[in-house]
């Protein structure tokens, strides 16, 4: 969705709603606000919180976890009597799940509260028993005390066994997980994912189950599944783990996420369609195949998830790998120094941000100090990554984390821009910002993708500086070609 200026009266969105690396999302209404999450994986700082009045463009209001847990997977994010609770699963020396809570969407949020459980998922739901329950992959369930920030020992039950979908499918496995589960009218709805969140085009899915009581039985919805992928030939690969939301007059809608085919290395994009209830009580989807034009939940308002950019917002636009020192970081108006680190560009922790587009270049003017060595790079973990970069002598060029020598510089001060054009990453660089050379390299970056490498990343730009001292970067520009 475009930048808009005020109010548009066109009430239509084509996806995704919130382009590149927004996987597993999670999404809250509060009035007439919406608030949404997603998984943050190895990226710093995490769970960061977007803000919708419109639930098509979005913004950044808070982050909610300062410190570095492991991969962080499949939040859940909840308001329950006047709290906002986040509970999400933590991939790193041992598996477990862990909640955050706050008074407002806008944080501070609490640091996290470890619940020492297995399974992954985790989804807070209210029963018609007046109990708090945890809904975790596998069809289990935890009871959770009154507070809500911990489990009832020995409660754990195994109460829905997911739908079997026909063998002939292809699919990453049976991989049942991602339950949202939502008490509407007469029936608790258990939403679903299966098939596995990558692998085939076809792999994934999202899957409705329905039940009077929170206890079951639960019976399987018969045009099964709800959202899913038919052909490779689609624009949208491995559709699933989707999450119902319903607007103030009553619409509702399935966001979920999924792999855009062509341009897998961007990561699981947020999209979003329309749905409604049948007579008999089911869910159906309405607007195809998701890559047309939709009807939106009425009038769009004006929204641009990037237009601070260059302001170097540290955990709303702007996030490192893995590594997270905000003592590295130092922002003055519009000109980020960043502290080195390392001896590579992997080693570095880079300050990397979603882009979400085929075609874009990044630019900045960069200044070093100290025996450093810094630049622009394309970033998809410590291994695979691709980069410009200068030091006092030399310009680099880096691959698969190795730096070459491409060019004398002789300076402390050059601009650089590196341009990604469908997965064809070219680099320039300049000495005084208006004239600008190319540098005679270029490479092909489309494999750097999770069905290839694994991790769940996407490929992010962002910046970095290596060795001792510090880079100043200033007139970042970020531009969609």
């Amino acid at each position: 969705m475009g930048l808009m200026e005020g109010i548009s009266a066109q009430a239509t969105f084509t996806n995704p709603i919130l382009g590149g690396d927004f996987p597993d999302p999670t999404i809250l209404r509060d009035g007439h606000d919406y608030y949404l999450t997603n998984s943050a994986f190895d990226y710093q700082p995490g769970l960061v919180v977007y803000h919708s009045r419109d639930l098509v463009n979005w913004t950044p209001v808070s982050y909610a976890l300062k410190t570095y847990l492991g991969s962080i997977w499949a939040p859940d994010i909840k308001k329950y009597k006047g709290k906002y609770y986040i509970y999400f699963t933590v991939h790193g020396d041992r598996r477990t799940n862990c909640v955050v809570w706050a008074d407002s969407p806008a944080g501070p949020w609490s640091d996290p509260v470890d619940l020492n459980i297995g399974d992954i998922d985790p989804c807070f739901v209210e029963g018609n028993d007046g109990r708090c329950y945890l809904v975790m992959s596998g069809g289990n369930r935890w009871t959770l005390t009154d507070d809500c920030l911990a489990v009832v020992p020995g409660s754990k039950v195994h109460f829905y066994d997911g739908w079997i979908y026909p063998e002939e499918w292809q699919t990453e496995g049976f991989c049942l997980e991602g339950p949202k589960v939502y008490h509407i009218g007469k029936y608790f709805y258990y939403i679903s994912a299966e098939g596995g969140t990558a692998g085939p085009p076809t792999s994934h899915m999202v899957v409705v189950a329905r039940s009077e009581s929170i206890d079951g039985p639960w019976e399987n919805m018969p045009s099964n599944p709800l959202i899913h992928t038919w052909s490779r030939q689609e624009r949208w690969w491995s559709k699933g783990h989707g999450s119902l939301i319903d607007t103030p007059d009553g619409q509702w809608f399935c966001v979920y996420h999924a792999y855009e085919n062509g341009f897998y290395n961007l990561g699981r994009q947020t999209l979003m369609q329309p749905v409604h209830f049948t007579d008999d009580g089911w869910i159906k989807a309405d607007g195809g195949d998701a890559s047309g034009v939709m009807t939106a939940p009425g009038q769009q308002r004006s929204g641009e998830r990037l237009a601070r950019l260059s302001e170097f917002r540290m955990g709303l636009e702007w996030r490192f790998y893995k590594s997270f020192d905000p003592s590295r970081v130092s922002v003055d108006g519009q000109r980020l120094t960043l502290r080195g680190q390392g001896n590579s560009l992997g080693t570095s922790a880079p300050l990397m941000f979603i882009a979400g587009a085929h075609k874009y270049e990044i630019e900045a003017e960069i200044s070093l100090q100290g025996q450093v060595r810094a630049g622009l790079c394309l970033y998809y973990n410590d291994q695979y990554n691709v980069g410009t970069a200068f030091d006092g002598q030399r310009r680099y060029r880096y691959r698969r984390d190795k730096a070459n020598g491409v060019g004398q510089t002789n300076t402390q001060h050059l601009w650089l821009r590196l341009r990604n054009d469908e997965h064809v990453v070219t680099a320039y660089w300049s000495n005084d910002g208006k004239t600008w050379q190319r540098e005679t390299w270029g490479q092909e970056i489309s494999g750097f993708n999770h069905n290839t490498l694994y991790e769940f990343q996407s490929v992010l730009p962002g910046v970095f500086c290596e060795g001792e001292g510090q880079a100043i970067f200033s007139h970042f520009k970020y531009r969609e070609l």
